[in-house]
């Protein structure tokens, strides 16, 4: 081989050898001392996009056999996560409203659910503000395993014409699955979830027996079919299943700064 090729093959090599090469201080995951920070954006997941879909009714009223957690006139049925207390939201001409004000903080029920139907309708405000996450965000908590944003969480936000990431958009299980589709309303509009949650089960020891699964229909649409949930949400870092037995279900008070959304017809049917 000639010197002239002999040398630009050495070029070549060299370049290639430092555009992987770590960092100095770094190992070559890029992590620093070879231990990794988690970043809430190491699990945030921004394609493929859910195509749109135009959303169905939303009026649905309880079966026979439903327990009525919200019926629009008082929270009998509610309390505060953080101390039990009586549940410090607002209800006003059959809506329940979050209270940012008082920062009372999430609500749950004071019943408590393994396997279940649930239906719920929430109404993003016509003036709402923000983008990304901070715009109308709350959760529906299936099960509430703890205090705070602790358990499973069906993410709640204005995802009409608001880019997010799509495992934290309307209808996402929270950073573990996007929507299949998102069938999100305009701001103002009332829209439903219609929920069917089986409870993870455990195995004496504390190791899964069964993972939880969840479909969900948002304003009619499917937008998760039976999808196994690989733990309890987490923003930073991957899920981890911790034993647990019923729990309550639970409504996020999200600290965001956009105006407060609101909810109506809320029931659950339970299931053996």
């Amino acid at each position: 081989m000639r010197r002239a090729a002999l040398m630009t093959l050495a070029s070549a090599l060299a370049s290639a050898l430092m555009a992987t090469a770590p960092l100095a201080g770094q190992d070559a995951a890029g992590r620093q001392g070879g231990t990794a920070k988690p970043r809430p954006a190491d699990t945030e997941v921004w394609e493929p996009v859910p195509p749109i879909v135009a959303a169905g009714p939303t009026d649905a009223a309880p079966p026979a056999d439903a327990l009525v957690l919200f019926n629009g006139l008082n929270l009998d049925e509610w309390v505060n996560t953080r101390d039990k207390s009586p549940a410090g939201w607002t209800v006003a001409d059959g809506i329940l409203t979050v209270n940012k004000a008082n920062k009372s903080g999430n609500i749950e029920t004071k019943r408590s659910f393994s396997n279940y139907q649930l239906h719920l309708e929430y109404r993003i405000p016509a003036n709402i503000t923000g983008t990304d996450q901070a715009r109308g965000n709350s959760g529906l908590f299936l099960a509430s395993t703890g205090p705070g944003d602790v358990g499973y969480e069906l993410q709640i936000l204005d995802s009409y014409h608001n880019k997010t990431y799509v495992n934290g958009q309307a209808g996402a299980v929270y950073k573990q699955y996007p929507p299949l589709v998102n069938a999100s309303r305009p701001p103002g509009e009332w829209q439903s979830y219609d929920v069917v949650w089986t409870a993870p089960v455990f195995n004496t020891d504390g190791t899964v027996r069964t993972p939880a699964y969840l479909t969900a229909f948002h304003n009619g649409a499917l937008i998760q079919n039976h999808v196994a949930l690989r733990g309890p949400t987490l923003y930073i870092g991957p899920p981890v299943y911790k034993a647990h037995g019923p729990a309550p279900i639970k409504l996020q008070s999200h600290g965001d700064p956009s105006p407060p959304i609101s909810f109506r017809n809320i029931w659950v049917r339970e299931m053996k």
